[in-house]
């Protein structure tokens, strides 16, 4: 499958999934404010497709994440379905569903982080490549935490679907463990086949 085909197929399915989960979500709010971030990247990733196209891996990775989200956004993160599945299988306390898209949330910047660090010449040595890449998802997982307190105070209990919390005062802390755990796991993990790909990207 040639790369022009893969990205089409990706990005059929995150537009079926983003319309699916907009026909009837469990709160209109909280789908918006959830998947702002995909309505966000579509556009932007459509735009550049040609002056700045994305390695495979990392288009793949991108849809995941959408999808993780546009999940979150039409059950609310306490609610997934395979949330609860998680749940009975781990013996949580309650739906870990968040964890998951929290984990995305460092696992994926990282290799965006990465491949627009690498293509740019911006930075050079995989140690110090690796470092800037968790800290800069760990700066995009900090400033989500900052989204969500400002929807706490401005919305008060109607940010609660948002906020995903589930009760757990040290929700906002294990949150960023989580993306702090899957950006260090992408970088460790997939640096190398991230390396290949970028490899033969013709230059930018």
């Amino acid at each position: 499958m040639s790369r022009d085909t893969l990205n089409t197929a990706l990005a059929a399915i995150v537009v079926a999934a983003l319309i699916v989960s907009g026909i009837a979500p469990y709160d209109r709010l909280t789908w918006l404010m959830e998947v702002a971030p995909v309505l966000i990247a579509l556009p932007l990733i459509a735009a550049t497709r040609k002056t700045y196209p994305l390695t495979t891996l990392l288009s793949v990775l991108i849809a995941a994440h959408c999808l993780v989200l546009i999940a979150g956004g039409a059950w609310t993160y306490a609610r997934v379905p395979v949330g609860f599945w998680l749940q009975d299988l781990l013996g949580t306390v309650r739906n870990p569903y968040d964890k998951i898209g929290h984990l995305m949330q460092g696992f994926v910047p990282a290799l965006v982080a990465r491949e627009i660090l690498l293509r740019g010449d911006y930075v050079r040595g995989r140690r110090m490549s690796g470092f800037l890449c968790i800290c800069i998802a760990l700066a995009i997982s900090a400033c989500y935490e900052l989204i969500e307190w400002a929807a706490a105070v401005s919305l008060g209990q109607g940010a609660d679907e948002f906020l995903g919390t589930q009760g757990d005062v040290w929700d906002t802390q294990s949150d960023m463990l989580m993306a702090l755990i899957g950006s260090s796991t992408a970088i460790v993990l997939l640096s190398r086949w991230h390396d290949r790909q970028l490899a033969r990207l013709k230059p930018v």
